[in-house]
């Protein structure tokens, strides 16, 4: 059901269900469609409210000839130049009590096509964006003239991009860079590869809030971008020659996306990237790229005492519907090899499924602790808590989060944080603290929506705020002797003991066992 800030140029990384919305037709003139926010994944083992679009609801839009167009000057003008036959009016209504009351609204129908379906594809978002969308006042606007005055606006068009352009106009007006429409091709294109086997370059890439930008949150290990140098931080700036001013996440990555075998380039500004500044250009080869949403080693680690210790790695790269089932799974394997505390990173893991958050802080969790709180449009504040929850183990437990953890990764560490769980060690994470809502319309389209903000279970403001860690470090990479370990998922070697991160989060564990011991 949720999605969040960033997008993957591979395709689709985050699965969730999509319910299609159904146009029935019934003249010219009078039609209707249904539509509804939905509840994506699997039930969540957790009680309390959970933010609207998770439940299922629905509300009718309906079409039908009327003659209003005394009340809209611009419609009498498209009228008096011939452009317009007839005017249809919508009228809504439906059991939400934001939508109690009846509506009324006149545009003109436009004779092209694929304008007309991309008209009621808007009518579609605007009924979902109305009843639903976190901002109650709309960012001060009244939505409903905002409505009838993009149909006009879109009446002369005579292309689908041209249409679709007009929506994203009337959307970029809420103020919130995370509402927003994709066209059916781009919504196609980010489906692609859901099975797992994707086809890209292997970059996350999200709209930063404050700037407007298009910054890189991640790379896939040993992806063309990472193996060229791109780092997460970096700005992106062009694709193949082209600027990305004002463009959005989605249709950058979906840019970024092709068939294997091809070229992209791409130009990039790595002023954050340590000890890089600058602009550089690089031609990037497609490839298809196998994703595992977990990796894992045991560490062997060595206590003050001479005691040799095992730490439990686990990273989590990503919050798909099968995350909390993998990582129990891989838990519980460490835990009848004898490990006995354990690093969860957190870092780069920049989006997907809230519910998969949640499962999987149940992992580390027991009783009916409170896991995160919502707030809805009206305010009001919906605590979503556990229901008898049973941890695979209560081991010492780190977390490690950087400035790409972000969404379900800052609820899944203030979740381990604030119920005393787990220590947070590395950097402030990217402060994105809104759900959304995920609907494919009729057209084949697909919307997303703000539909709440969240707070941690301690009530610390999350949203263009980040978490802080206790413990900060850096991600650097120490010259210093270290073992390598094995990918559960690969046989590459890698260099965990080098990272500073890791090092400073064994300490941490050290001291957790050290009080452990003394009591």
């Amino acid at each position: 059901m949720e999605t969040f800030c960033s997008n993957f140029d591979l395709g689709s990384s985050i699965p969730f269900s999509i319910s299609k919305s159904l146009i029935k037709p019934t003249s010219k003139s009078l039609f209707s469609c249904r539509f509804s926010p939905l509840n994506h994944g699997k039930t969540p083992r957790f009680k309390g409210v959970v933010p609207q679009a998770l439940s299922r609801k629905e509300s009718i839009v309906q079409f039908k000839k009327n003659d209003f167009l005394e009340k809209n000057e611009n419609l009498v003008k498209w009228l008096g130049k011939g452009f317009v036959g007839l005017a249809a009016a919508l009228s809504l209504c439906c059991n939400s009590p934001a939508l109690a009351e009846s509506l009324t609204v006149a545009f003109p129908v436009s004779h092209t096509p694929e304008v007309n379906t991309v008209q009621r594809t808007l009518i579609e978002a605007w009924g979902l964006i109305r009843e639903t969308f976190v901002d109650p006042t709309f960012n001060h606007q009244d939505w409903d003239l905002k409505l009838q005055q993009t149909m006009v606006e879109m009446f002369p068009l005579r292309s689908e991009d041209a249409a679709y352009s007009k929506v994203r106009g009337m959307l970029s007006t809420l103020g919130d860079p995370y509402t927003r429409i994709i066209s059916p091709k781009e919504y196609q294109s980010f489906r692609i590869g859901s099975d797992g086997n994707l086809q890209g370059v292997g970059l996350f890439v999200s709209v930063e809030p404050n700037t407007g930008h298009l910054v890189v949150l991640s790379c896939v290990e040993n992806s063309p971008a990472a193996r060229a140098g791109i780092h997460e931080g970096d700005e992106l700036l062009e694709i193949n020659g082209e600027r990305l001013d004002g463009v959005d996440s989605e249709t950058a990555a979906q840019k970024l996306r092709g068939r294997a075998g091809t070229i992209v380039t791409v130009k990039v500004h790595s002023g954050n990237a340590p000890g890089v500044s600058g602009y550089k250009e690089v031609k990037l080869p497609r490839e298809v790229i196998k994703l595992s949403p977990i990796s894992s080693a045991i560490i062997p680690h060595k206590m003050p005492d001479g005691r040799l210790l095992k730490t439990g790695y686990v990273k989590l790269s990503s919050f798909s519907q099968s995350a909390a089932m993998d990582m129990e799974n891989t838990i519980q394997d460490m835990e009848t090899q004898g490990v006995q505390s354990y690093i969860l990173d957190l870092r780069n893991n920049p989006a997907s499924l809230v519910t998969a958050g949640l499962d999987v802080a149940q992992i580390w969790l027991d009783g009916d602790e409170t896991l995160v709180n919502t707030i809805d449009r009206d305010g009001n504040m919906l605590p979503i808590s556990m229901v008898d929850g049973h941890a695979v183990t209560h081991d010492p437990l780190v977390v490690l989060v950087n400035e790409g953890s972000a969404s379900a990764s800052e609820i899944l560490a203030g979740a381990l944080h604030d119920n005393g769980r787990a220590i947070l060690v590395g950097h402030k994470t990217f402060g994105k603290g809104k759900i959304q809502s995920v609907t494919q319309l009729h057209d084949g389209s697909a919307l997303f929506v703000t539909v709440a903000k969240y707070l941690s279970p301690a009530l610390h403001d999350i949203d263009q705020v980040g978490i802080t860690p206790d413990v900060q470090c850096t991600v650097d990479m120490l010259n210093s002797p270290k073992d390598t370990f094995k990918n559960k998922s690969s046989s590459s070697s890698s260099s965990l003991e080098a990272d500073s991160c890791i090092i400073v989060a064994e300490h941490e564990l050290d001291i957790q066992k050290s009080k452990g011991s003394a009591s």
